[in-house]
């Protein structure tokens, strides 16, 4: 017996000092003694979790129903990180969820749908999915709600589709990014975008034309918007074009091409925020340690998915969430990528002689 008790006390101590308890909390919460918060009793069972140690068995609740969570790729980390906070949302209601995520030439959101449907899962939560793609017909989503099956949908809101709708307010990230780099002296502003036949991105481009007009007057948004891919690549590649036409900031459609940006920039000799100021979009994890640091526009991951979550859960006990798009507002997180217009440069877009004009 005395050579478990250290290992009894260490774990006990790491418990506690993870969940920010007592050891007598955490003794309480493992041998299921009543006297404690669910608040409390929830962040034990986190720091469990988080620590690699196996529930006891009087600790595993029973699930209340499978629910499905599809999202793309994983290579953008903001798709991870809505995951996580939806999965472990989903956890604390009691649901068990199914992961479902895509990537090239793999499976298909549909295929994911009828593989879900096969497991009768409770209800299906949509992140950047086909709903967020105007080419994709909304029919898929109609035959779900036809047969009762809840669903949300997070990042692109598709009319007529009924199901409750959460996304991040692209029309205010827009306003955020450019009012800053205005408010720093910049007048050749581009906007680095991808494919615009996803809501997300044709938002994206009428909140930066909005701004355009608003702060430089009619202008052309074409000469000033590059369409690519929401990837490094992608990021690059439109930087490249923007730079070369005389921008002296630019505004990304995600924290990736953000990074493909800056190495855009160092490719032709230039220094971030120096010569070109870049601004992101997410605040992914990890995009604080970036070199430069990256200027962001953050979306409020941890807000939309306890809305989506919420939602799903009220219809699946029959009570109708509003159909209303819920719009959450970003936040701009200043950091290192961004600064003063060089001095040289302060013409407004659409007034020098010398800015090309760039095809998209």
């Amino acid at each position: 017996m005395s050579l478990t008790l250290p290992h009894v006390r260490t774990r006990l101590t790491d418990l506690a000092e993870q969940a920010g308890v007592s050891t007598a909390t955490v003794s309480r919460v493992l041998n299921g003694k009543h006297g404690v918060s669910a608040q409390t009793r929830q962040a034990v069972l986190a720091a469990l979790d988080m620590l690699g140690y196996e529930r006891p068995e009087k600790l595993r609740t029973r699930s209340a129903g499978l629910v499905g969570l599809v999202v793309p790729e994983l290579s953008n980390p903001v798709f991870p990180a809505f995951a996580q906070v939806i999965e472990t949302m989903l956890s604390q209601r009691g649901y068990t969820p199914l992961l479902c995520t895509q990537s090239p030439g793999g499976t298909t959101e549909d295929q994911y749908v009828e593989m879900l449907l096969e497991h009768e899962v409770a209800g299906i939560v949509f992140v950047s999915g086909l709903h967020a793609d105007t080419s994709a017909s909304p029919e898929r989503y109609h035959r779900l709600r036809s047969r009762g099956m809840p669903i949300v949908l997070v990042n692109g809101y598709s009319d007529g589709v009924d199901a409750p709708a959460v996304s991040n307010d692209d029309l205010a990230s827009m306003e955020l990014a450019f009012r800053h780099l205005v408010s720093l002296g910049h007048k050749r502003i581009g906007l680095a975008i991808g494919p615009d036949r996803f809501v997300p991105a044709q938002r994206k481009v009428e909140g930066f034309t909005r701004n355009l007009e608003r702060h430089f007057g009619e202008v052309d948004p074409t000469s000033h918007v590059v369409t690519t891919l929401f990837t490094v690549e992608g990021g690059q590649a439109a930087a490249g074009e923007l730079i070369d036409s005389g921008h002296t900031a630019i505004i990304c459609g995600s924290d990736l091409m953000a990074l493909g940006a800056v190495r855009a920039a160092r490719q032709r000799g230039l220094s971030v925020p120096d010569d070109l100021s870049i601004v992101g979009y997410d605040d992914s994890p990890l995009i604080a340690f970036t070199d430069p640091p990256l200027t962001t526009v953050r979306q409020p991951v941890q807000a939309m998915g306890h809305a989506a979550v919420s939602a799903l859960v009220s219809e699946i006990n029959g009570v109708h969430a509003p159909r209303t798009e819920l719009l959450f507002h970003p936040e701009l997180i200043v950091r290192s990528s961004t600064g003063a217009a060089p001095a040289a440069s302060l013409v407004p877009l659409g007034r020098s002689a010398n800015t090309a004009t760039i095809t998209t």
